[in-house]
């Protein structure tokens, strides 16, 4: 198999001399929401090359903003990592390097690298200048080291109000990269940490907490999305800078992942999750981690998408539909089968007044499995859309004076239909053919006909509620308009629920069991479901039904 282009560097950096016990990768998120569908393909990548090179992987929380975190995301972050079945060596934060981090700001202020700015952060801004016009160097970029020492201490005590000061490092304000004008360090930000309390009141910014983490942390390849590789160069001179004597962490960028019909950005679900759009981050229309396994998402399927889209220097969208192949390709596999109805219509069986246990298979895929016991009565109903009195032509399923198979039964027979005073269809009548018993070995069972349908007893049907979800968004790319707010393209159809009839087999299964609705689709039990009231949520289709009149 080929190496991807980060194989590629670290074959490379271990064939220049790097000695392979000094591999180390880490995942770095922030805990101010929850993971989604792009932190997978970053997961699989880190944890991928530790599997492969026998090298520790760190978790690390980069909590350097107490406005935005909470402890419930760190919680949910551990949880959806250890559910895609990956195992980090230690557990770190980055709040665990406040004091270490504050120690080599001081050297840098010392060091006449770092200074004081006590403008406005609009007045910062204005300063900064453009990609093509050179930046303003602050006034108080040459004030004295031992001023701009001693404000930084009062910082970090709580003595100032947010806003009233911060600490640039000093580097260049003509530089092409914007991101070298003098970037800020520390802001005062009055409000305790979940993990320190009120010890700091002048917390870092990434850009600084970044690659001293990675240092500290003995990382040897920081890898970042592509977003990141401008910040590369401040990156590696602040670790320049640094009076450091041990292996220097190397940044490489990868291509984010991007998903059609979706947005990641945390902002953007949290707002779905404000305006009442979706019911939480966990919602199964969410392209949240928690979001995907209430769906019924699996690791197997997610971990395999990652690697199908592959990673690549560029940025691209990969289709929805790729994602959900890797879903129904897994849950083929492991989802039991089970007859359930959606839209039913009553079928009468006019010549059977019996009653008897059918059998089929829980999962052709696994055998050892064994078959569920199907009860099979009078009276059942099959889905509304499999019935048409007339034909049109290439249908193949139930009309009036044609056959269809029932699965794992009896071949019947449609030979009328009582409807309602304003002509809505209530019941069909239906003969069924005695002698053509699924796997009897009579010729009859043998017997061949165009159609076969899945089916309930409606004696012994269980009524369960459905939850059919679909596609979020009803356009590619719900966030590249610039003329239209990516709310405006919310599908109004994301969600239908119904009320179904289901095989009495699924009784006593537990919440978070997949299956497969025969030819309807892949489902999973969801978390609030009860003995008293099952609730099952659509994880996709058997097929790709994401038609262009849904896209309209």
């Amino acid at each position: 198999m080929s190496l991807n282009f980060i194989e590629q560097i670290i074959e490379q950096d271990l064939k220049e001399g790097m000695n392979k016990k000094n591999l180390r990768f880490r995942f770095p998120p922030e805990p101010n929401g929850y993971l989604h569908i792009g932190h997978v393909k970053a997961i699989c990548l880190n944890f991928n090359l530790g599997k492969k090179y026998g090298a520790p992987v760190n978790l690390r929380f980069d909590d350097t903003n107490p406005q935005k975190e909470e402890s419930k995301y760190v919680d949910a972050i551990k949880r959806d990592i250890k559910w895609l079945d990956y195992k980090w060596d230690k557990e770190c934060y980055a709040s665990d390097y406040f004091q270490q981090l504050f120690e080599w700001a001081v050297f840098l202020i010392d060091n006449n690298l770092a200074y004081i700015d006590s403008q406005s952060s609009e007045e910062i801004a204005s300063q900064k200048g453009t990609p093509i016009i050179p930046g303003k160097e602050s006034p108080y970029r040459d004030q004295d080291s031992k001023i701009n020492k001693e404000i930084f201490i009062k910082m970090t005590k709580g003595e100032f109000e947010e806003g009233e000061h911060v600490l640039r490092a000093k580097i260049n304000m003509n530089s092409p990269n914007m991101l070298m004008r003098d970037p800020v360090l520390y802001r005062v930000i009055n409000k305790p940490h979940d993990r320190t309390g009120s010890k700091w009141k002048a917390y870092p910014m990434y850009d600084w907490t970044h690659g001293e983490s990675d240092y500290i942390e003995k990382i040897s390849h920081s890898l970042c999305t592509l977003e990141f590789k401008p910040h590369r160069e401040l990156y590696n001179w602040f670790l320049k800078k640094l009076p450091l004597n041990q292996l220097i962490p190397k940044q490489r960028e990868f291509a984010r992942l991007n998903l059609s019909y979706t947005v990641t950005s945390k902002r953007k679900l949290k707002k779905l999750i404000d305006k009442a759009v979706v019911q939480g981050w966990d919602d199964p229309r969410m392209p949240t981690i928690s979001g995907l396994r209430r769906r019924g998402y699996t690791p197997e399927s997610l971990r395999k998408f990652a690697l199908a889209a592959g990673v690549s220097k560029r940025e691209n969208v990969i289709e929805a539909s790729l994602l959900e192949f890797c879903a129904r390709e897994h849950l083929n596999k492991i989802a039991y089968r089970v007859n359930a109805v959606l839209n039913p219509i009553k079928i009468t069986l006019t010549n059977y007044n019996e009653e008897e246990i059918l059998s089929g298979e829980i999962n052709p895929e696994q055998p050892k499995l064994g078959r569920r016991k199907i009860p099979f009565s009078k009276t059942l109903y099959i889905e509304r859309e499999d019935f048409k009195e007339k034909a049109p032509k290439k249908f193949f399923r139930l009309s009036l004076g044609n056959e269809v198979r029932l699965k794992n039964a009896y071949i019947i027979k449609a030979e009328s239909v009582i409807k309602d005073e304003k002509g809505n269809l209530l019941e069909v009548l239906c003969k069924v053919d005695i002698k053509s018993k699924s796997e009897s070995g009579t010729e009859e069972s043998k017997r061949k006909v165009k159609g076969t349908l899945h089916w309930v007893s409606q004696e012994h049907a269980l009524k369960v509620e459905v939850n059919l979800y679909d596609r979020l968004f009803s356009v590619s790319s719900p966030d590249q308009d610039k003329d239209k707010d990516f709310m405006h393209f919310v599908n109004p159809y994301s969600l239908k629920k119904v009320q179904a009839f289901i095989e009495p087999s699924v009784k006593g299964s537990k919440p978070d069991t997949h299956f497969q609705f025969q030819r309807l689709g892949y489902f999973i039990q969801d978390k609030n479901s009860s003995s008293q009231k099952m609730i099952f949520n659509r994880t996709v289709t058997l097929r790709d039904n994401w038609t262009s009149s849904q896209r309209k």
